[in-house]
C-alpha cells in the first residue's frame, strides 16, 4: 500500500474549478456535491450548474483527487490531495515558470505588492528566525 506522502504527489495537478472544490472540502471536510454547489454559490455566485459540478467531482474522482463514499443515497466526496500538497505543487510551478527559480524574487513579490499586517509579518519572523536555527547548525 502507498503511503498517503507519496500518493499526493503522484497525484494530477488540478485546474482551476477543481481547485475551488478542493477548497470547499478543505474547508468543510466530507460533502456532497449539493452542498459543495451550494457552498460555492453563496461565495462567488459563478452562475455554474449544479449538473457541471457533479460532473467535474465524478472527474475528481476519477482522477484520484477526492474519494467518493457511495453507502448513502447522496455521495459524500472528500479530499485526497492534501492542502499543503497543493500549495506546495502550485508554488513552485510558479516560482519557477515566473521568477526563473528564485525564491528571494517570489517572496520579494509578494511581500512588495500586498498588504501584510502585524501579525503576519511577527509570523514570517518566526518562520525565518526558525530557518536559521536550522541553517546555523
Amino acid at each position: 500500500m502507498m503511503s498517503p506522502k507519496r500518493q499526493n504527489a503522484q497525484l494530477p495537478k488540478p485546474s482551476e474549478g477543481e481547485l475551488r472544490i478542493l477548497r470547499v472540502l478543505w474547508e468543510r471536510g466530507p460533502s456532497t456535491v449539493r452542498e459543495v454547489f451550494e457552498h460555492e454559490q453563496l461565495e462567488t455566485e459563478t452562475g455554474v450548474g449544479y449538473t457541471t459540478f457533479l460532473k467535474l467531482m465524478q472527474i475528481m474522482h476519477e482522477k484520484g483527487l477526492v474519494e467518493r463514499d457511495e453507502t448513502a443515497r447522496s455521495h459524500v466526496y472528500s479530499a485526497v490531495l492534501t492542502r499543503d500538497t497543493a500549495q506546495k505543487r502550485l508554488l513552485a510551478d510558479l516560482k519557477n515558470a515566473v521568477f526563473g527559480g528564485s525564491t528571494r524574487q517570489l517572496v520579494l513579490q509578494i511581500l512588495s505588492d500586498s498588504q501584510v499586517s502585524k501579525q503576519e509579518i511577527a509570523e514570517i519572523r518566526a518562520v525565518l528566525a526558525q530557518l536559521d536555527k536550522e541553517t546555523a547548525t
